[in-house]
């Protein structure tokens, strides 16, 4: 019998605490975190799997193909990315299950993996993110500029000018930067526990950032606090992706947080740099995915021969 208060109150609220798979999926869930998987990735299976759970009130050692197969095919009309994300987290709730002995055989080795069409990044350009960054603040701040302004400024151009992810941006610390003077850089922990250390080449942007550390007078623990006095934790996904969409509307243009690391690896490519050198700098496990920087590069290309095109086409009427 579970005690009361032991099962997060999500899981409680949408299925009751008496549903067959609520202890279940609330130990999956605390072995996630405890294996290290990031906040927003718990929330995004806690959602799938309770979604899931309604589908399927029977014990956990009924769990078999059908029902999956039945809680999918109620899907259809989501796009084959959210499909995707939902089935993984069926298969990893049903794998955990199998280690523990609660299943005899996973279902989902009966359930065809969801294809998902291979779609090009959407970087944002240069231009739109230097006038987003610029309703923060400027780069040489005025001194009366709030520092949690300073402080978004820092983060979101970290972002940028690293090609790093919003998430890995928010959970960095003091400890990661190394600021020797021609030789900055930064430490990174990427998905899945991987770690890389990013060149960090932009002089003015290293300027801001050493600016912005002497004023929160930050030596060691989180980078990018929650709290203007400093005393916070360090921000969160959430609430970094709030204020960024918020200055965003400030600026009157629609750029995505993510796009900013795809801004990154675009201008990279761009400029002749090597997918193999793109790919450590953005933490890809391989470089199938980095790839696509570079359809995106033949994508540009041909647009710009189009344009020469029409402009040729018009000066011989």
């Amino acid at each position: 019998m579970v005690e009361v208060g032991t099962v997060d109150p999500l899981i409680v609220e949408q299925l009751g605490r008496a549903h067959p798979l609520a202890a279940h999926l609330d130990d999956f869930l605390t072995d996630l975190a405890n294996a290290g998987a990031s906040v927003h990735t718990r929330r995004a299976y806690r959602g799938d799997l309770i979604a899931f759970a309604a589908h399927h009130d029977e014990e956990i050692g009924e769990l078999t193909a059908a029902p999956v197969r039945a809680f999918l095919a109620g899907l259809a009309e989501l796009s084959p990315a959210s499909r995707k994300r939902k089935r993984a987290a069926v298969a990893s709730f049903a794998k955990w299950a199998v280690r523990h002995d609660l299943l005899d055989a996973n279902p989902m080795d009966r359930i065809d993996p969801v294809k998902v069409p291979k779609s090009l990044p959407r970087p944002a350009s240069a231009a739109d993110v230097a006038k987003v960054l610029a309703v923060i603040c400027s780069r040489r701040p005025r001194k009366d500029v709030p520092l949690d302004r300073l402080r978004d400024r820092v983060l979101f151009e970290t972002a940028y000018v690293c090609g790093a992810r919003a998430s890995e941006v928010c959970g960095l610390h003091v400890e990661d930067l190394d600021l020797r003077l021609d030789d900055e850089h930064v430490r990174i922990c990427g998905k899945g526990g991987s770690v890389r250390t990013v060149l960090l080449d932009d002089r003015g942007y290293v300027t801001l950032l050493k600016l912005y550390l002497a004023r929160a007078g930050y030596t060691t623990g989180p980078l990018f606090r929650a709290s203007i006095n400093g005393r916070g934790g360090p921000l969160s996904y959430d609430a970094a992706h709030h204020r960024w969409t918020s200055y965003c509307a400030q600026a009157g243009i629609e750029i995505d947080i993510h796009q900013l690391r795809h801004a990154h690896a675009t201008e990279l490519i761009n400029a002749g740099v090597s997918i193999e050198a793109v790919r450590r700098r953005l933490g890809h496990a391989s470089t199938e995915t980095t790839q696509l920087y570079a359809l995106l590069d033949d994508k540009v290309a041909d647009a710009e021969i189009r344009a020469a095109r029409r402009r040729r086409d018009q000066t011989m009427r």
